[in-house]
């Protein structure tokens, strides 16, 4: 067969779906599956070795032409390439395609449908207008997480006999690092608490500050917050509440961080907290555990099933809850070290290569 990603993602973004198609073309395209890949792609970039390129660049004169060209230049270039099967890895499409080419979608998270809080209102109401339709014409939908399908049914039952729950896997470059000249290039000093992904409401982190200012008045090590990634939207409540905090020289804010540098800042954390509201898959804590880094995450949507037994959960309205966690964590050094055996050992059960076997399975099933 000849399966084509639609692979945006790759060019025109930096985080989760970006790391998600990269992951899974490089695992597709090193099995011997007997299958031709074709990555359809905004600029050239990164090559995928073993499959084949096409560009359909964004006219940036065009407004929203990213969009656009899903339904008309993509299809005519699917078409084109006689492509049996497409893969959109961003949930989104695709469109006008001829009805012998099948149509596989990547459902991350259903957020545009369930909270007003975690998008933009111009996005909510594009995916809500659209997505319907795209999950009716997929043959077949490919969710990052039993929960992100639990969602999918329970807001469109029809999608039922035609999903499948494919879990991420563990980037094979976030191993156990330690280099102090990492930590020195951000100003960070041992020991520190860490917190990976965007700054925004979703995430929670009021929640990790409060219980942060709570733990640096009981605890008698003086411990750094460290919080990892770019600035999304509604951050002004937080920066405000960090620049009041007593313990504002002790928070971190690094920006954005080489993709390099985050298997060391794991590593070398004492703690990574994770207290995000919701999660289609929770890649954060995954990578951290792969670095063997103790993790405290909440017990909501998909992240009991990334952190299994290795994790320690708290509710994600209870600041109280996590405070305990991390006085336990800072003072019980076998538990420390326990969790720490226990994030290693299961980081070992997810794999990109196991990811693609079972990817595969269902393209072949169509």
């Amino acid at each position: 067969m000849r399966i084509a990603f639609i692979a945006d993602a790759l060019d025109l973004q930096y985080a989760g779906i970006h790391i998600y198609t990269r992951e899974i073309l490089k695992a597709l395209t090193s099995i011997d599956s007997g299958h031709e890949f074709i990555i359809i792609r905004a600029k050239a970039g990164e090559s995928i070795p073993n499959a084949e390129e096409i560009i359909v660049p964004v006219n940036p004169n065009i407004p929203a032409h990213q969009r656009i060209r899903l339904f008309t230049n993509i299809p005519k270039a699917l078409a084109k390439a006689k492509a049996d099967i497409v893969v959109e890895p961003s949930h989104f499409g695709p469109f006008n395609l001829p009805k012998h080419i099948k149509r596989v979608t990547i459902l991350h998270d259903l957020t545009p449908f369930l909270s007003a809080d975690f998008h933009v209102f111009s996005s909510r109401m594009f995916h809500r207008l659209l997505m319907p339709g795209v999950f009716r014409r997929a043959d077949h939908i490919i969710t990052v997480s039993a929960h992100t399908r639990d969602d999918l049914i329970t807001r469109f039952p029809f999608a039922e006999s035609k999903s499948t729950p494919i879990l991420l896997g563990r980037d094979e470059n976030f191993v156990p690092n330690q280099d102090i000249s990492i930590l020195e290039k951000y100003g960070i000093h041992p020991p520190y608490l860490l917190y990976v992904g965007t700054l925004e409401p979703r995430k929670n982190l009021l929640v990790l500050l409060r219980a942060y200012e709570a733990f640096r008045q009981k605890s008698s090590q003086v411990y750094q917050l460290v919080l990892v990634g770019k600035k999304g939207w509604k951050t002004a409540a937080l920066l405000t509440a960090i620049e009041a905090s007593p313990y504002r020289a002790a928070i971190i804010l690094t920006g954005y961080a080489k993709r390099s540098d985050l298997p060391v800042l794991y590593s070398m954390a004492d703690i990574f907290v994770y207290p995000s509201l919701y999660e289609g898959f929770g890649l954060p804590v995954l990578e951290a555990m792969s670095c063997g880094t103790a993790v405290i995450t909440t017990n909501v949507s998909s992240l009991p099933e990334v952190g299994g037994n290795a994790a320690l959960y708290f509710q994600p309205d209870a600041p109280e809850q996590l405070l305990d966690l991390l006085l336990r964590l800072s003072a019980d050094k076998h538990l420390f070290q326990r969790q720490r055996n226990l994030s290693l050992e299961q980081a070992k059960q997810f794999s990109w290569q196991k990811t693609a076997i079972e990817m595969i399975r269902i393209f072949e099933s169509l």
